[in-house]
């Protein structure tokens, strides 16, 4: 018996077959473009998504040893926030709007503004561009004969959801990043439907992780090989689902995802929110709650300096770490700072941009590689001080995503966080969270925590080193400082 995880990413569907007994058996990635229309836009179109993972689950189920119908459930997980609109004849009105986005600052605005306190009462959360409402009010203003269109309010994952049972739904952990969920009950706000002028009947019904939400349909088995009529639950948002792929459900434990973005992620029994709103509170998968600080720009700033700076292929990603490893602790004074996409955790701010702070002539592109890599980890660490003041214990931080590879990466993330970080057995945490959900909701395993504690396993931890740890104690009182000090610079090069 097999679990097909989903994971619908920014840049690519990542595809994985659990199996209770054998463990995972086999993944496959497919990748799509992101389209950046004008400064500071992030598109996708939903059908190259669904072609994707058409192809992706085709392509997996070909594997030697695998067939269809081991397949008894199918879980997801998916980028979250996205904006994703049907019309009455169930058509893509528009390219979706990703969580990376951010034209959206003068709605978030709006909100803020015209809700007050209000927006935290109904949702828990403050506006931010990455959110799904403020994305609603640009359609309103910007694209009205859009918005008049809308008959279907989805999210990146669930698009694909209904391509394959045909059911309009989604879960508490992807609805909680939408800004009109109520996180505290668990259910959509009445209030800020009515506040953006949506009906109730656009948004899709709405599960705990493990439901079951409908089934494969005829003509999806059809288009993907999958055996008609297996359940499909409803899954998770990214970092929920991530959180339970590297076995984050109890209270101590930390999720740190090293993808496209960053994030760190902290479980909660109860449901609280920050008083600044710097960290989300959002509903987690396994029925409780979570807080998490989203930086947008992680694995993606390494991404941008191998392929865009460096004009290198895949394979200089290898050389260009090398060359790191040779570099000192602190990169000798140089420091990276990670806004490349603005930045969203702990400053909400579109307007951020990134930048090398302390060149000298003494700095090589080792140095610059370096740098990147403990800038970001900077970045994680603003977030997990925030946790720290929320008197969130800590009492093991485990490691995910793409970014989480390289072991050069995960020395630098215990060393600027000052705490052991530990590698699970798969570093597709989300694809494997959308698998383990799978199967809970198929009753193969009694709950989540039972199921995680079967499936991951931690298979190496990296220790902080003390005198690494000193000389980023010390970088950190300046990084953390130059946002601030940089902020109405910032804002000067956006008019420019």
């Amino acid at each position: 018996m097999s679990f097909l995880g989903i994971d619908l990413g920014t840049s690519s569907a990542k595809l994985l077959l659990l199996d209770k007994e054998q463990g995972i058996l086999q993944t496959v990635s497919k990748e799509y473009p992101v389209f950046y229309p004008r400064p500071g836009w992030a598109e996708q179109k939903p059908e190259d998504w669904w072609n994707a993972v058409r192809d992706g689950i085709r392509e997996l189920l070909n594997k030697p040893g695998i067939s269809a119908g081991q397949v008894a459930a199918v879980g997801f997980s998916g980028q979250m926030h996205g904006l994703v609109l049907l019309d009455g004849q169930q058509q893509v009105l528009a390219p979706a709007l990703l969580w990376c986005d951010q034209r959206t600052q003068a709605e978030c605005d709006e909100l803020a503004e015209k809700l007050g306190s209000r927006l935290v009462e109904y949702t828990g959360n403050q506006a931010l561009t990455g959110f799904t409402a403020p994305k609603v009010l640009w359609m309103k203003k910007h694209r009205p004969d859009i918005f008049r269109a809308i008959r279907h309010v989805l999210l990146p994952k669930d698009y694909i959801r209904w391509q394959l049972t045909g059911d309009f739904a989604t879960d508490v952990s992807d609805a909680s990043g939408t800004l009109f969920f109520d996180v505290a009950k668990r259910q959509w706000s009445a209030e800020m439907l009515a506040f953006l002028g949506l009906p109730a009947a656009v948004v899709p019904a709405c599960y705990e992780s493990c439901t079951v939400t409908g089934y494969i349909t005829r003509q999806a088995a059809d288009e993907t090989g999958l055996p008609a009529g297996i359940p499909v639950v409803g899954g998770g948002g990214d970092q929920a689902s991530g959180a339970i792929g590297t076995g984050i459900v109890r209270t101590g434990g930390i999720s740190v995802a090293l993808g496209t973005s960053g994030v760190v992620f902290a479980c909660q029994e109860t449901y609280s929110v920050d008083k600044e709103n710097r960290l989300h509170a959002f509903c987690h998968a396994n029925g409780k709650w979570h807080v998490m600080g989203v930086m947008l720009a992680a694995a993606a700033c390494l991404k941008w300096w191998v392929n865009e700076a460096c004009k290198l292929e895949e394979a200089g990603f290898d050389l260009l770490l090398r060359e790191a490893q040779q570099i000192p602790a602190g990169s000798e004074g140089l420091i990276f700072l990670p806004y490349l996409l603005g930045e969203r955790s702990p400053y909400s701010d579109p307007n951020a941009r990134g930048a090398f702070i302390g060149l000298t002539v003494k700095h090589g592109r080792g140095h610059m590689t370096r740098a990147v890599l403990e800038g970001v980890a900077m970045g994680l660490r603003d977030l997990l001080e925030i946790a720290k003041e929320q008197q969130l214990p800590i009492q093991e931080i485990r490691v995910s995503g793409g970014g989480a590879k390289s072991a050069l990466w995960r020395q630098i993330l215990a060393d600027v966080l000052g705490h052991p970080v530990c590698m699970v057995n798969s570093v597709e945490g989300p694809a494997l969270g959308a698998a383990i959900m799978a199967a809970v909701g198929n009753g193969a395993y009694a709950s989540l925590e039972a199921a995680c504690d079967a499936i991951v396993k931690v298979v190496e931890t990296k220790v902080p080193v003390p005198v690494n740890m000193d000389t980023y104690n010390d970088l950190y009182t300046v990084y953390h400082q130059l946002y601030h000090r940089l902020r109405e610079t910032f804002d000067g090069l956006s008019h420019v």
